[in-house]
């Protein structure tokens, strides 16, 4: 797996982009951070502090409502990796005027760069997402993901770090300006590196009007619910990153009693557990867009922010305390695993989200649909900004009670999503089902389209067929099942909301007969993928019955490719009758090897249910 992962960084499709990509967030942190103790050394006494570092965020943000309509237009109708040299060229321009603005300590100049790095960051900002599934294939979307999500938190860690020492006493007054200089250049060189990306949609003429227009690119990222929730998801993530982040050097200085070493510290725990859950995230979800990990790290965020709040009692600051007297604390040790665990957990919540997006959405679309995004983004790093104000300031809430209403408030927004949109609750059971009592080895499963309607057939073993097919298989699936088991108490709910067909037989309920003949030539015209068990019932002998002429029925009436597939290794488990009922007998054994077999697709006008159920006894045969 860590081949695989990082194997990408040596590869031309995919090295030269991340190494861009981390070379601008490293140089965008070490120009902010230098600016922000610019402010702060006094450069300007005509404003406050406080106020010119709001309006340095205001500036840096704006370009992001103003301009991502644009932004995405523009990544949709040309050649990306031609875009983005443009983009590192312009950087190093930007960074040239700020060297100057650095050398003479001009803070309004530096001000109005700003809101230029700001710009440039909204236009390369569709790109950096929306290149990738060009440049990779889905098997590598979620390495992708998180091999720049791990590079992003890594080079804000870093710049901020360098941003602060190049301004320490005793830096020369032109070593930041030639380090923002040199960091732009050696980006600018990396882009040239990056391969042709063409145009998604070279046809398109662009729309001028930005407010209608930004109207239009969020239409598109509604088009799918399911990517929809994913961009909420995605903002609602750095509404709560920018809350903890803001809040953090406040709960550092007022209530931990902290020096800066500490702060520096505490993010930097923040920030690697982001990489770390990032680099989790690509193992766990065994290369594929997992989108189970996204309740769990829901879960995960709201249980270390709500433990971030009891672990202040353990803390007894008496005058200024470093590092090393933090840690002797009771509390110290606690806060750091709730900061790392916060980060980790944000890892496996924002990388399957992004890598679904990709995924999912119209590839002529993607980059405005990552704009649109962008510009959610920025509205909600606004809107937790504006949070801390009226809760912290206005409500006087304590920073570490404000921490856990953020916790409390991400319960709530994750229970809105996955009502919406439960595919993420049950690809979580899944998730927890294939890596706890089973452990799943496929073949063939480049048998399945990647796109276009087909039927798929499979034997009948346990209660759970169902949930270990849809988690080995990339596509959604549309399961026929027998009523009974389709009605049954708590997967009832499971199948319901994954668009489980229910059938019946024709003598005992012609109507539901009826009625799932007509949904599944529904969903095949929809291009979906329909899977039945032909035997009708569960097996009670472990052996394949005989199937059922139903889906000879099928394909006559809609023709479509019918695929083979079988489940070995689940007889004798707990989901299975053997020995008597199933679900009667507690589980003998966790991470059983289960066999999933795929064989070649067979053409409509050649199925037949014998020829089939033979197949299927092949391929449960084969070792």
């Amino acid at each position: 797996m860590k081949k695989g992962l990082f194997s990408l960084l040596a590869s031309r499709r995919f090295g030269p982009f991340f190494f861009t990509q981390f070379l601008g967030a490293f140089n965008d942190n070490v120009f902010r951070q230098a600016l922000i103790l610019l402010i702060a050394s006094g450069a300007v006494t005509a404003v406050s502090v406080n106020t010119l570092n709001n309006v340095a965020l205001a500036l840096f943000i704006l370009p992001f409502f103003l301009f991502s309509a644009l932004a995405g237009q523009v990544a949709d109708k040309y050649d990306k990796a031609s875009l983005v040299r443009k983009i590192k060229f312009v950087e190093v321009c930007i960074m040239s005027a700020a060297a100057v603005g650095f050398f003479f300590d001009a803070v309004y100049f530096l001000l109005g760069v700003l809101f230029c790095m700001g710009l440039q960051s909204t236009f390369f900002g569709p790109i950096k997402y929306s290149i990738i599934p060009q440049q990779l294939d889905d098997k590598e979307l979620v390495s992708g993901n998180a091999l720049v999500e791990m590079g992003t938190f890594l080079a804000i860690l870093l710049g901020s770090i360098s941003g602060v020492l190049l301004k320490m006493d005793g830096v020369g007054d032109g070593v930041v300006a030639i380090t923002v200089v040199g960091l732009a250049l050696l980006g600018y060189l990396a882009a040239r590196g990056i391969p042709s990306a063409p145009a998604a949609d070279d046809g398109l003429k662009i729309n001028w009007n930005l407010w209608k227009e930004t109207w239009h690119i969020v239409g598109y990222a509604r088009e799918v619910k399911s990517v929809w929730m994913c961009v909420l998801g995605i903002s609602w993530f750095w509404f709560l990153g920018a809350a903890y982040t803001t809040q953090l050097k406040v709960y550092v200085d007022e209530y931990l009693l902290g020096t800066d070493g500490l702060y520096a510290v505490l993010l930097g725990t923040f920030s690697i557990g982001i990489g770390l859950g990032s680099f989790l995230c690509e193992k766990l979800s065994g290369k594929r867009v997992e989108l189970g990990l996204v309740p769990l790290g829901s879960i995960g965020l709201s249980v270390f922010g709500v433990d971030l709040f009891f672990s202040y009692a353990g803390l007894q600051g008496n005058g200024q305390v470093d590092i090393a007297g933090f840690l002797q604390q009771a509390g110290g040790y606690r806060v750091l695993m709730d900061l790392l665990g916060i980060g980790v957990f944000g890892g496996f919540y924002i990388v399957p989200l992004f890598a679904f997006i990709q995924h999912r959405s119209n590839p002529k679309h993607l980059s405005r649909i990552i704009a649109a995004n962008n510009i959610l983004n920025a509205l909600l790093m606004v809107g937790s900004a504006v949070a801390g104000i009226v809760l912290v300031g206005v409500l006087e809430l304590t920073v570490p009670q404000f921490f856990l209403a953020l916790a409390l408030a991400n319960v709530l927004v994750a229970s809105y999503i996955y009502t919406v949109v439960p595919e993420f609750l049950i690809r979580l059971l899944v998730w927890m089902l294939t890596h706890t009592m089973y452990r799943v080895k496929h073949h063939g499963m480049e048998h399945i389209p990647d796109e276009g309607p087909c039927m798929l057939v499979c034997n009948h073993v346990s209660y759970v067929d169902a949930l270990l097919l849809a988690g080995a298989i990339r596509r959604p699936v549309r399961f026929v099942m027998f009523k009974p088991i389709y009605d049954m108490p708590l997967l009832n709910y499971i199948f319901r909301t994954g668009k489980t067909i229910p059938i019946d037989s024709k003598t005992r309920n012609p109507v539901i007969y009826e009625r799932a003949f007509v949904r599944i030539r529904e969903e095949l015209e929809a291009g979906e993928v329909v899977c039945i068990f032909p035997e009708g019932k569960l097996t009670e002998d472990g052996e394949v019955a005989e199937f059922r002429a139903g889906i000879e029925k099928i394909v006559a009436d809609y023709p479509v490719p019918v695929i083979p597939m079988a489940l070995s290794g689940l007889w004798g488990s707990f989901f299975s009758h053997k020995g008597g009922k199933a679900l009667t007998r507690l589980p003998s054994r966790f991470w059983s090897r289960i066999k999933l077999a795929v064989g070649d697709a067979v053409a409509p006008e050649q199925v037949r249910a014998d020829d089939l159920r033979e197949r299927v006894m092949t391929l449960r045969e084969r070792p």
